[in-house]
């Protein structure tokens, strides 16, 4: 396979390193986008030393367009493959609107303006024929997950209408939704021993998913052999919940 140009978001961490990894082994020029300097930079150097090809870091707000604009410069004028990752959880807590605002328009701007300002930022860039955007969300967003669910939610209603309008292009787009992952910084302390235990008794296999299983998805999703997929939701949960 030719060498690919690859944009992935919140690649400094988790499931985003994992996925920058796979592909910087192998070979592909890798981007990695984030808002933390030290963590972004640190694992673009790590990532580059171990698989022997450069990696590079971009520092942006992605759910700042100011930020956004300012970053295309610096990004590939071609794109192969983009890879949206970056999200977390708000951690506003507490009663009352001005809480339940804060609550929801965090994970609003977080988990789906993240996505969205960068995607429709380049689109014009993603490679025709060959062209794939992976947009990485949560079973919270097939189950029910407060207003964390809802952000991953509204980024499945949107990855139909992107399918749609990108598809004559032949770019595909489609859905990664993890269950549990572990080795993240999503979960913190919450995800000790016992709850562990707990969620990998939920699933088929008896285990929780690793940042490796969803790299491989997206991976797979990458692929010149998926290009006839496309508008799909992809979950990579061990059977925690089954397809629908």
């Amino acid at each position: 396979m030719a060498t690919r140009t690859v944009v992935i978001t919140g690649g400094g961490t988790g499931i985003g390193r994992a996925v920058a990894a796979r592909f910087a082994a192998a070979g592909d020029d890798v981007v990695i986008v984030g808002r933390r300097r030290e963590v972004l930079r640190s694992a673009a150097d790590e990532l580059s030393a171990e698989h022997g090809h450069k990696v590079t870091p971009i520092i942006c707000d992605l759910a700042d367009p100011d930020d956004v604009e300012a970053a295309l410069s610096r990004l590939p004028d071609r794109i192969d493959v983009l890879v949206n990752n970056a999200g977390s959880r708000e951690a506003a807590a507490g009663a009352g609107p001005h809480a339940v605002l804060a609550r929801w328009r965090g994970d609003f701007e977080r988990n789906v303006l993240t996505a969205v300002l960068l995607t429709e930022s380049v689109r014009d860039r993603l490679t025709p024929e060959h062209g794939r955007v992976i947009t990485v969300t949560s079973l919270a967003a097939l189950r029910g997950g407060g207003s964390y669910g809802a952000s991953k939610a509204a980024l499945h209603a949107w990855n139909h209408s992107l399918a749609a309008q990108l598809g004559p292009q032949g770019v595909t787009c489609n859905i990664v939704a993890p269950g549990t992952v572990a080795g993240t910084e999503f979960f913190g302390a919450r995800l000790n021993d016992a709850e562990l235990t707990r969620r990998a008794g939920r699933t088929l296999v008896g285990r929780v998913g690793r940042p490796g299983d969803v790299a491989a998805a997206v991976v797979f999703l990458a692929s010149p052999d998926a290009g006839f997929i496309t508008g799909e939701i992809l979950q990579c949960n061990g059977g925690e919940l089954l397809g629908r």
